[in-house]
Formats: structure tokens, sequence, C-alpha cells
């Protein structure tokens, strides 16, 4: 069903690109790019304000911070949606379509957007993956979750044959990543280069603005310094160095300082662990007196919460950050917000 409707809306965006012509602001109907992904070709008039749809919110956040009041920025996936599940409406494509830009995370994150590029190659809308030119983690959903567990004394030897009991499931669902982990803005060293890589595109489309591009760029990043050097100072000397999650969207954080990530199971935050994974994650926290299981926002928690009552442990939120909640939008969080209480829970929870 969801493939139908995606092919559809796919189809819509064609059509409207064909009909709407030279509808979009941007001067030129080709567009190039650089290495680090941003558009080099098309430039838009100097009157023009950037009208911008990213694809969720880490990049919302990012673009927004760059653009300032020089563009309006909109992300297409809501908050409150866990984004593997998203796919765009015929609305969603029209939006597209009346667009300038299109900034995306990439790395397979938005299992949409090859079908979308497809259908606006030749028309005069900016696309940019932020992620270009990163160095991003390789594996399958239940590689890359085996391949820490093995970091955390083998907890997940059984992971190969779990992928094999839901290999056919795994096909139906849209949010495949193509064995690639696109978690990358939960490293803030690499959210800067996120964070640059947007903003080489905003200048490259609007070069009379570069300066104030720049300007917003450098004040964000020396946050996101700050933020890393927090998280350096904090996780430095704690009692630990291995967390258990629900979800292995933590690879590049763990990588960055020096911990080890033992996911309960893969990739895909939907992605159910065998009974063999979840008795070898039992036995692992058992041993490692493991006291808190993270779980996530925007998916049910029950699974780290069978694990954390099976040896009496506690639940605690670690948040990926892929997407908003009510109640982070309630208390004015961001994405700065957000990864200081994920800096606050890994304290807590490696220094029981």
């Amino acid at each position: 069903m969801k493939f139908r409707i995606h092919h559809l809306a796919i189809l819509s965006l064609s059509a409207l690109l064909i009909a709407a012509g030279c509808g979009n602001n941007a001067v030129n109907s080709s567009t190039t790019t650089n290495a680090s992904g941003a558009a080099e070709a098309t430039v838009l008039p100097e009157s023009s304000k950037l009208n911008i749809k990213v694809s969720f919110y880490p990049i919302y956040e990012f673009t927004k911070n760059v653009a300032g009041d020089l563009a309006d920025v909109e992300a297409l996936i809501p908050a409150g949606i866990e984004p593997h599940d998203w796919e765009p409406t015929a609305k969603d494509m029209a939006e597209i379509s009346d667009a300038d830009m299109l900034i995306y995370n990439g790395a397979g994150m938005e299992g949409w957007v090859d079908q979308v590029l497809e259908s606006v190659s030749g028309t005069p809308l900016i696309t940019v993956e932020a992620s270009k030119g990163l160095d991003i983690m390789e594996g399958t959903e239940e590689e890359e979750a085996d391949h820490h567990h093995e970091e955390g004394e083998h907890a997940h030897e059984e992971g190969e044959h779990a992928h094999e009991e839901g290999e056919h499931a795994h096909e139906e669902h849209s949010h495949d990543h193509g064995g690639l982990d696109p978690h990358v803005w939960l490293n803030p060293t690499l959210a800067i280069q996120e964070v640059r890589n947007i903003e080489a595109a905003l200048a490259a489309a609007a070069p009379e603005h570069a300066e104030d591009f720049k300007t917003n760029a450098d004040a964000y990043v020396a946050k996101l310094e700050q933020l890393d050097q927090e998280f350096k100072d904090g996780l430095k000397d704690t009692k630990r160095k291995d967390f258990i999650t629900q979800h292995a969207a933590f690879g590049y954080l763990a990588k960055q300082y020096g911990l080890t990530q033992v996911p309960i199971a893969g990739l895909s935050p939907e992605q159910e662990p065998s009974a063999a994974n979840m008795s070898k994650i039992v036995e692992f926290a058992k041993e490692h007196k493991v006291k808190t299981i993270f779980f996530e926002t925007l998916v049910s928690s029950s699974v780290a919460d069978t694990i954390a009552k099976e040896i009496g442990a506690k639940a605690a939120v670690l948040n990926p950050i892929e997407g908003l909640t009510e109640e982070d939008r309630s208390q004015n969080l961001d994405y700065l917000g957000i990864m200081r209480q994920n800096l606050e829970a890994l304290k807590s929870a490696l220094n029981e």
C-alpha cells in the first residue's frame, strides 16, 4: 500500500513539474553539486527570499540557524512523526516542486528521496545532501547491531540468524537505509560538517547573502563546538563505557566519545529483536550489572521495558532527535537542549 501511494505521489510530482515549467523562483533549469553537496550552478534573483523545504527536524534546525531571516524554511515531516516511516504525499510533492531548495540528510535516511531526485532532474530545484562528504558507517541493520554487540563482549552473536528470519518483513519496510547508518547528526562534530555543507549550498544559491550565511553558520558552529567539548568532558572519566539502547542510532556518538553502543535491535527503530537476541542482551546486562536500558521517543518503549523489568533495571530516554515531541515543544527544547539531556542521561547511566 505504501509503495503504491508513494509511486502515485512521484508521478504527481512529475506532472506538476512539467506543467509548472519555470514556475520555480530559481533562474537556471540545471544544477550541479560540489564535493560538499552544495549547488553550484543555480543562482536566485537577488530580491528573492529562499523557499527551502527540508526533510526532518535536525536538518530544519541546522538550516534555520544558517539561513536566519533570509529564507522560509519548512520541514516536510511533521513534528511527532517517526521519519523512518514517512513518505511524501501528492501535496508534499507539490510543495517540493514550488520550492527553491530541498535539503535532506542523505546516507539512506530518507528512503523516498532518490525517486524525488530523479523526478526533479533537469528542473530549477536545488537539492542538497547535508551528509555529503562525511565518513558514513556501513553495515546492514543486523550486521551493524552485531558489530557493536561483539564490541560489547559478543552479546549479539546470533544477529545474523535473526536478520535472516526477518529478512522478508524488513524488505517490505520503506525505511531501509541501504546498508548505511544515517544518524550522523548525533555526533556534534559531524553536525558541524552538515551545517557547513548547508552554508555552502545557501551561499551558492544566494551569493549576495554569503557573508550573512557565514556569520550565522559561524555562530551556530561555535555552539556545536561547545557541545562537543561538554560531551568530551562529561564522558571521559565514566565508570563504564558501554550502554544498551533499543535502537542502533548512537554509533557515531559512541565512536566520537570512546563508548560502545550495545543495541537491542538494528538501525530501524521498529525492528523487532529475536528471542535469541533478547536473551543475549539480558545475559550481557546481568553480567555487566547494567542498571539502565535506553529507549527513544516517537516509538514504543516496550522492548526496553521488558528487558529492564527482567534484570531489575530502569528504562530511560536516549533521544535520537529524529523529531520533536509535544513535550519537547512545550519545553521549547531544540537540538542543543536535547543533546544536553542525552549527555546527562549517559553520564548517569555510565556512572551507576
